[in-house]
């Protein structure tokens, strides 16, 4: 299924500057391995050594946190977008 991954200003350094990277994936897992196995070191940005996602980066899939959905095994829809959120802290 197609799908597309969203990526904020941080992370399109890693993609060649693209904002939206369309990708064949059943999982919201299966997505960011797919865009980091054409732009590698995608995957190590948003996921720990375990393979889970990290504290810091949200995902949303249909702007539905991934977290209280069923995680990186969240099934997407054909045409579905996912959006990686690194999360934004200061004072």
């Amino acid at each position: 299924m197609s799908v597309v991954v969203r990526l904020p200003a941080q992370l399109r350094t890693l993609v060649g500057g693209a904002g939206e990277v369309p990708v064949e994936a059943r999982t919201v897992r299966e997505a960011i391995w797919a865009v980091d196995a054409t732009h590698p070191g995608l995957a190590e940005r948003v996921l720990d050594d375990g393979g889970a996602l990290r504290r810091f980066v949200n995902v949303f899939v249909a702007d539905e946190d991934v977290r209280f959905l069923d995680g990186l095994d969240t099934v997407v829809a054909e045409g579905e977008t996912i959006s990686l959120v690194p999360a934004v802290a200061g004072g």
